[in-house]
């Protein structure tokens, strides 16, 4: 299980997405781990599931082949590579000092641009359908840029699905009933929804009352990777209204970082080893990666044994429909604030953004070539300014 999820992670460019369709070809159609059927559950489950679907498959898949430790297994050999890369870069940035007016790491910044830019285009063209849903995804980004903190994108979520609830029931649920054998038992399912949800509501409470670094960092990156619905780059905007606003990292560094995310293979939530790496180094890296990461091993021990009632009731799908709405306007509020607000700050930028989002959306040009070209063209802009 390691040694495939280590091959994986070496070489799944493209994100979520394109790991899942990675995760088929090695899964269903080479090794015949799982069935078509089985596959399209899991993948079903951590679609509906706040935090990085790709990763969570990958955590499912493990469990259900090799148990606990498979799971662990197949996260940590997926999410190394990556990890490892960004934490390296980090060095790179904290020697480098301050990362304001470097043309390089503008492009980084740059890049980033390009990529939220195309991340809203196609999640509101899955997610916001309808003039209903499109309206609740403006009102969730005048929400968040309203309130340009935490308790905003919470606010925001919570907002989504009450609407959701109450607005948008009525419609079928998604996808037929699909049996999947299960690898863990209701109590155990039941024991790992209540240590997520005891977290999600304790640390903060024992976050206000504490002045420890780690207290603070563990609540930050575990509220974070609990929240994320809708795809890695969500959670952008939740967790730099984490690290910037504490002074933790500054917006250049995380905008630069958030950049060089996209040119690694693996999972988007790696970005956290990075933070952690800008922080306090390795060792803050891998406790802020294992915090971001602890509700998407929670959530799937724990929703597994009851996937199959609730993937069916109508008021889970509906409350989904309109939290996956509020993510598209969180996403939106994030392109403009702090990406674009720190990432184009002349014509020049503005040029190289247009032709970033133009390589990406019309030409399907890999994201990891795009952030290299990015960073050269603004390298050499502020090399012939």
């Amino acid at each position: 299980m390691f040694l495939v999820f280590l091959r994986l992670g070496l070489t799944s460019f493209g994100g979520p997405v394109a790991h899942l369709g990675y995760f088929r070809e090695e899964f269903v159609a080479r090794r015949k781990w799982l069935d078509e059927r089985t596959y399209a559950d899991l993948v079903a489950l951590c679609q509906f599931l706040p935090g990085p679907a790709s990763s969570q498959v990958g955590i499912a898949t493990g469990l259900y082949r090799a148990g606990y430790l498979g799971a662990l297994a197949a996260w940590t050999a997926f999410t190394l590579p990556s990890a490892i890369a960004l934490v390296l870069f980090a060095y790179g940035v904290t020697a480098i000092g301050d990362a304001a007016g470097i043309g390089w790491l503008q492009g980084l910044k740059i890049a980033a641009v390009a990529v939220v830019a195309q991340a809203v285009l196609g999640m509101a063209r899955s997610l916001t359908p309808d003039r209903e849903r499109a309206t609740l995804a403006v009102a969730a980004a005048i929400i968040a840029l309203a309130a340009p903190n935490v308790w905003g994108q919470i606010g925001a979520i919570i907002f989504g699905g009450l609407v959701g609830l109450t607005l948008l029931r009525g419609r079928a649920p998604v996808g037929d009933h699909i049996y999947i054998p299960l690898p863990v038992g209701r109590a155990a399912g039941i024991a790992a929804l209540v240590i997520f949800f005891a977290l999600l509501i304790g640390l903060p409470i024992i976050a206000k009352g504490t002045s420890s670094n780690a207290v603070l960092l563990f609540d930050s990156f575990y509220r974070s990777g609990s929240l994320v619905f809708g795809g890695g780059h969500v959670v952008l905007p939740l967790l730099q209204a984490e690290v910037v606003p504490p002074g933790w990292v500054t917006t250049d560094e995380y905008l630069a970082g958030y950049g060089a995310a996209q040119a690694v293979p693996g999972p988007l939530f790696t970005f956290a080893a990075y933070l952690g790496a800008v922080i306090g180094g390795w060792g803050t890296a891998a406790f802020c990666l294992m915090a971001i990461f602890l509700p998407s091993f929670l959530l799937v021990i724990g929703t597994l044994p009851f996937w199959e009632e609730l993937r069916r009731t109508s008021w889970a799908q509906s409350a989904l429909r309109g939290i996956n709405a509020a993510v598209v306007g969180l996403l939106l509020a994030a392109l403009y604030d702090p990406v674009w607000t720190s990432g184009i700050n002349s014509a020049a930028d503005f040029s190289i953004g247009v032709a970033a989002f133009l390589a990406l959306y019309m030409w399907n040009a890999p994201p990891w070539l795009v952030v290299i070209l990015s960073a050269v063209a603004a390298g050499g802009v502020a090399l012939f300014s």
